[in-house]
């Protein structure tokens, strides 16, 4: 279903925070999009005799929720430029005002990525101080995240490289010659202090024009040698470069930056030496210390990794940091899409201790582009994709859906909390406190419609009801 972005009736997610007290607001999808994340609301003290019941405890409280959405690449950027000024910020106000679809963690590489416009780097002439920010961040990625920070002030941005530098590159740490290649290679232990210099210039060029950095990660799908822009980096490098370089470059120079390790799948590409990567990393306690947590993926492995991770280091943060959708996944049919990416992506991952979760492009055109050449992907859908004829229509994709259910009632600074009871086959959610007492409720249903009774510990209770092979999102004030 293509949506125009003058998106009437949408204006039902411009409820205010403080409008809801002693309300229940669902928002419900389902894979036919009849629901289309559309409000409805719950009374008090419906139950319903003989159903199932969802009993959240707010006492019990697990992680803090940073957020969720979506990466702004070269790419989605290049594509928002085009839209016309007016349609551009309608769009961006509904996924990331606050009091709407409420998006509020984005992902942007640090030079190129295989969504950029061009394979590039911030310093490609040798020598750290030819670093320098290119037409890629000033004419397309500020600007659109500048735009996006004035609807919200709180967005929290993470920077990733694909690729270090070319000429800090060597073929392999094995066989330390020049790497003149933008796919693979390793880092020369020899430039860790001025690739060090890169991150700290690049965090500072942004905060300069506007754009505060929360996280960084030092590499993009470190085990990826592959991928059109890539470096290979193993734990023990990654432990060597931030413990002996980065962390002590970002301390010297004032950045309150999250360091997130790994960055990559849940099965560590299948490299046994490679195996829970971050625990490797974390059981250096001069190179913990430099590390918030790990990033994961879902390109290989299950989710059920988080829980491993969280397990042995409950005192490190989790954040999942990329998936992306395409032809491959059917990512604009939610009859097969649907379902299976608000659960792995936005339940599983939360369930799985992380603090938040993030997606790939925010927006590709109906060409599924612009994307670089070989090693990028050429299949791959956006978040939202927009027809690239007049730059005004969008069809919203399953990644769309799975940040929306967990955003618009999980806001930042929310905790998840404690929710059990069997709600019956196919049926899977997580529950949150929000910071100014609400709470929020995801529940994904696969079957038929059904009803479940929502019971919140010495609160008035109410009944749910699920539709059929669709998921609900409740926001609930008291």
């Amino acid at each position: 279903m293509i949506k125009k972005l003058i998106l009437i009736g949408m204006g039902m997610l411009a409820i205010s925070m403080a409008s809801q007290a002693q309300r229940v607001v669902s928002y419900a999808t389902d894979v036919t999009r009849t629901l289309d994340l559309t409000q409805g609301t719950a009374a008090w003290g419906a139950t319903q005799m003989g159903v199932p019941v969802i009993d959240v405890n707010p006492a019990v409280r697990h992680q803090e929720i940073d957020g969720f959405g979506a990466a702004i690449t070269g790419s989605t950027a290049y594509n928002l430029s085009l839209m016309p000024a007016e349609a551009r910020h309608a769009f961006l106000e509904e996924t990331f005002s606050p009091n709407k679809v409420g998006f509020s963690y984005v992902r942007v590489s640090i030079g190129c990525s295989d969504f950029s416009l061009s394979e590039y780097t911030l310093c490609d002439e040798p020598g750290i101080e030819h670093f320098g920010l290119t037409v890629e961040e000033t004419k397309y990625v500020i600007p659109a995240l500048r735009e996006i920070l004035a609807i919200n002030p709180s967005l929290k941005i993470m920077g990733t490289p694909w690729t270090c530098p070319k000429w800090m590159k060597v073929k392999s740490l094995d066989e330390p010659v020049p790497y003149d290649s933008w796919t693979g290679g390793q880092l020369n232990p020899a430039y860790y202090q001025d690739y060090a210099r890169y991150f700290v210039l690049w965090i500072q060029a942004m905060q300069e024009a506007g754009v505060p950095i929360y996280c960084i990660t030092p590499q993009n799908e470190p085990l990826n040698r592959g991928n059109s822009a890539s470096l290979f980096m193993g734990w023990k490098e990654q432990l060597t470069f931030v413990k002996e370089a980065l962390g002590p470059a970002l301390r010297k120079a004032n950045l309150d930056v999250k360091v997130y390790a790994f960055d990559h799948n849940y099965n560590y590409d299948d490299m046994p030496d490679q195996q829970q990567y971050p625990l490797h990393i974390y059981a250096d306690a001069e190179a913990a210390r430099f590390f918030a947590g790990a990033a994961y993926h879902n390109y290989g492995g299950k989710p059920e990794e988080l829980l491993r991770i969280y397990h042995e280091a409950p005192d490190k943060e989790l954040v999942f940091s990329e998936a992306s959708i395409g032809t491959w996944n059917n990512g604009r049919d939610l009859e097969k899409s649907l379902l299976r990416d608000v659960e792995q992506l936005g339940l599983a991952t939360v369930n799985g201790w992380c603090r938040g979760a993030v997606v790939w492009n925010l927006m590709l055109d109906n060409d599924r582009g612009p994307h670089r050449g070989e090693g990028a992907c050429a299949t791959c859908y956006g978040v939202v994709d927009i027809d690239n004829t007049g730059y005004t229509t969008i069809t919203r994709n399953s990644h769309f859906y799975a940040m929306a259910h967990m955003s618009v009632v999980a806001k930042p600074g929310a905790y998840r909390i404690e929710s059990n009871g069997d709600a019956g086959d196919g049926v899977t959610y997580a529950a949150f406190v929000n910071p100014d007492g609400s709470y929020g409720l995801v529940v994904s249903n696969r079957g038929e419609s059904k009803q479940v009774n929502i019971q919140i510990a010495g609160k008035p209770a109410f009944v749910a009801n699920l539709p059929a092979d669709g998921v609900v999102s409740y926001l609930i004030s008291f």
